[in-house]
């Protein structure tokens, strides 16, 4: 299963060329991650695998230590918010590499769905680490975390390469 995550496209997002920006992709994908994977106490319902803890005080942080994307063609200003399938291509013992499609948000969202097929946007690929707050030593994924996110562990994309 995937998580379908709305995020808003703004129109500073835009290049010259009047797509969103390659940068700016980036900054999608990490507003979804944030959605998805930290909790929020001022969120109505929360989404299934928002199992970190968020705030001052909080004992974990992340760490991205790696990111790999490839944009697949532009993506035009739309005010409907885009479609960010998200899903956990690994969980190691302190990381998860969490999975990336970006598509048309023109339906009604479903939180937690299959994928929906067609070519996406963007695909992209975030290895995250979890950072103990105190030391800044990576810390291991806890049984709750590793519990709320194996229901969303799957394939990882393929890149095309040259």
């Amino acid at each position: 299963m995937r998580l379908h995550i709305p995020v808003s496209l703004r129109w500073s997002d835009l290049d010259a060329y009047q797509h969103v920006n390659n940068v700016e992709m980036l900054g999608l994908l990490q507003e979804a991650r944030i959605t998805a994977f930290w909790h929020h106490e001022d969120a109505e319902e929360p989404w299934p695998t928002a199992v970190i803890a968020t705030g001052p005080g909080a004992p974990s942080h992340t760490f991205v230590a790696r990111q790999e994307i490839e944009y697949l063609r532009p993506l035009a200003y739309t005010r409907t918010p885009v479609r960010v399938e998200m899903w956990i291509g690994h969980i190691g013992g302190a990381s998860l590499d969490v999975c990336y499609e970006v598509h048309d948000g023109g339906h009604r969202f479903d939180r937690v769905a299959p994928a929906t097929g067609g070519e996406p946007y963007a695909r992209a690929v975030t290895t995250i680490v979890l950072v103990d707050a105190e030391t800044g030593n990576p810390r291991r994924i806890s049984s709750e975390e590793r519990a709320a996110w194996e229901g969303f562990v799957g394939e990882p994309p393929k890149f095309r390469r040259r």
